[in-house]
């Protein structure tokens, strides 16, 4: 809000905010008239570590277990939980969660990708970012016994198919 603005009054582009009602105030944008299309989200993030650390996690030899298979489970539940979790964001049928993270010696670190199908009036860009914040999260906590330095990055939406808008390409990646 400007500041010779009172709390009532709106901007053009406030006005146009899908999740702010005509007074300004949050409001859960109602999706019960739009049409059920088969969407879906694809998202990616890094984890960048020390080349130590990146063996250590791919020979098993991180204190805390599994690190891999325990980032993975946790991106996938997450992605089921994005409505919890993000206000505003509407609880979703998901029919399908998957979570990969593939080693790079380059980073060196982890690149990992968070895929999510769905079939609904909303699409799922949320979940898939979501998936793939939390499996880089439990990655860090699973791994800073080894290495507190480690770098989360790159956060980003790849892809997204269905709906009102179409479909959407990353150009930067």
């Amino acid at each position: 809000m400007q500041d010779n603005q009172t709390p009532n009054q709106q901007t053009a582009d406030q006005q146009a905010l899908s999740h702010l009602n005509s007074q300004g105030e949050a409001q859960m944008v109602d999706v019960s008239a739009k049409a059920v299309t088969s969407r879906e989200a694809v998202a990616t993030g890094k984890v960048a570590m020390s080349l130590s650390t990146l063996e250590a996690i791919e020979t098993g030899n991180a204190p805390k277990g599994d690190v891999l298979s325990t980032a993975k489970i946790a991106g996938i539940m997450a992605a089921k939980q994005t409505a919890n979790l993000i206000p505003l964001c509407h609880p979703l049928p998901i029919k399908k969660v998957e979570v990969n993270i593939k080693s790079d010696r380059t980073l060196p670190g982890y690149v990992i990708e968070a895929r999510v199908k769905i079939n609904a009036e909303t699409g799922v860009e949320m979940e898939a970012l979501t998936a793939v914040s939390v499996a880089a999260l439990t990655l860090y906590d699973m791994a800073k016994a080894l290495e507190k330095s480690m770098e989360i990055r790159e956060i980003c939406l790849l892809s997204k198919t269905g709906g009102k808008s179409g479909n959407y390409l990353n150009q930067k990646s």
